[in-house]
């Protein structure tokens, strides 16, 4: 089963609160970030984020209609120039400024409310004697 994203913002968080792991792990995924090259294509991080399962679908949906055009149009963009093999230009590719998250809070949201239906699903009634 994969990891929840509650559970991965919980690790993050406390990666960063640690400065002995900050030290290692920060200077890692900025590489990775630079090496996996999303940006170039003008992709945010959120807009890799796996969107096939139903608490996914939730955020989307939850998106306002801005940021899911702006998303779809950065998936395009993206589609294309893999297509054709290019990268946008630095100054058109997506900084580390731009890159903010804008799709986790709504995952956390959705998740919240997944794990409390699930919870009452299989609630349990016992009789006191």
């Amino acid at each position: 089963m994969p990891a929840s994203v509650t559970s991965i913002v919980k690790c993050s968080e406390y990666i960063l609160s640690s400065p002995f792991l900050s030290k290692i792990f920060v200077p890692a995924s900025k590489l990775f970030v630079n090496l996996s090259g999303y940006r170039n294509l003008g992709l945010k991080f959120d807009d890799l984020i796996e969107e096939e399962n139903d608490i996914a679908q939730t955020a989307l949906r939850r998106l306002d209609e801005r940021e899911s055009y702006d998303r779809v149009y950065r998936l395009l963009q993206a589609s294309q120039l893999s297509l054709t093999a290019k990268i946008l230009p630095k100054d058109q590719a997506m900084t580390a400024e731009e890159d903010k998250p804008y799709l986790i809070p709504y995952l956390l949201e959705a998740e919240k409310a997944a794990f409390e239906r699930a919870a009452l699903d299989n609630i349990s009634v016992v009789k006191h004697k």
